[in-house]
């Protein structure tokens, strides 16, 4: 049965830690595949004890995240367990995925240089907890984007798991992809992610910052559609890099394709927006050192690399926008 809405904050704290600890333990691609499952196979698939993934299906049935099937001992997720997932998204890229920031807090109000380079973020949880984010609040947007446009060339700046371009793959057996991401936990979570897919004789993935596409585009060269989703904000934070790497992403398009970055903007006001936006700026501006740029700073930055028209559509993120770019 499907539980009522709207949760309680208790409710969205405890989905949170419990696919987290899926998330830990490589349980949550079984959980997110959509198919049946048993404690064996997830044991296989996370490599735990079967006795640690009985104990953990045990709290995920008593919470409704899983359902019994009708065969004895296996399980499907509950049908709002994206919904939920969706969430605790939210939950996990705050507490988890900013984790050093904000365990460190004091560290990195007193020394920040320093702090920086001591308590750094997990890749993984970042890629993580931005999919399940992203899946439900820009993925359908940008889909959107690619398939209206018919692009089969599909390159995705800062992939991290991997998880956009696959849909995308498995929306037409035609296209292609490229991941191109510059953390090594993030790419080894997309080619694994890839490979239950059954995708990745078509996904190619690349460990490299994407600064390095100034000097050497081939990973976006003839790209029909190049997405960049929450990771542009750390190129554009200084105007040079930003014209060179936005003008090389320009150049190397296919004639006909177009750039679509999804980002956030700097304290949104609107009401529905103002809070998530005010924790993604401040965590930005104080522990990242990247000053996000407003919504028309965004604009701005496309024309200076040369793009001749930006479009903005909006996202269910508070704060996010994408920024469709053509020459």
């Amino acid at each position: 049965m499907q539980r009522q809405a709207p949760h309680s904050v208790a409710d969205a704290a405890a989905v949170a830690a419990l696919l987290q600890i899926g998330a830990e333990i490589g349980a949550d691609q079984v959980l997110d595949s959509d198919e049946t499952f048993n404690a064996s196979s997830m044991a296989k698939a996370a490599d735990v004890p079967i006795a640690g993934v009985t104990a953990y299906l045990t709290a995920l049935l008593a919470a409704g995240l899983i359902v019994e099937t009708e065969v004895p001992g296996d399980f499907k997720v509950a049908a709002d367990y994206t919904d939920l997932r969706y969430q605790a998204g939210y939950v996990s890229w705050a507490m988890h995925a900013n984790g050093p920031f904000i365990d460190n807090a004091v560290a990195f109000l007193t020394d920040p240089a320093e702090a920086a380079q001591t308590h750094q973020r997990n890749g993984r949880r970042v890629a993580v907890s931005s999919r399940w984010i992203g899946e439900r609040a820009f993925y359908p947007q940008i889909i959107e984007q690619v398939v209206a446009a018919g692009a089969l060339r599909v390159t995705d700046l800062g992939a991290g798991a991997g998880g956009l371009l696959i849909k995308l793959l498995n929306e037409n057996p035609g296209r292609t992809g490229t991941a191109v991401d510059s953390n090594g936990a993030a790419c080894a979570a997309a080619r694994e992610a890839a490979l239950a897919a059954g995708v990745h004789d078509r996904l190619t993935v690349l460990e490299r910052p994407i600064e390095s596409l100034v000097r050497d585009p081939g990973p976006v060269a003839g790209a029909e559609a190049i997405l960049a989703c929450y990771v542009m904000h750390d190129i554009v934070a200084d105007d040079r890099t930003a014209r060179d790497v936005l003008g090389a992403l320009r150049d190397a398009l296919a004639p006909g394709g177009f750039l679509a970055v999804a980002d956030a903007v700097s304290y949104a006001p609107q009401p529905q927006e103002r809070t998530f936006s005010a924790l993604f700026t401040y965590l930005h501006a104080t522990f990242m050192n990247v000053s996000l740029p407003t919504e028309q700073e965004w604009l701005e930055k496309f024309e200076e690399a040369g793009f001749a028209q930006t479009r903005t559509v909006p996202t269910g993120l508070p704060g996010g926008r994408i920024f469709v770019a053509s020459r």
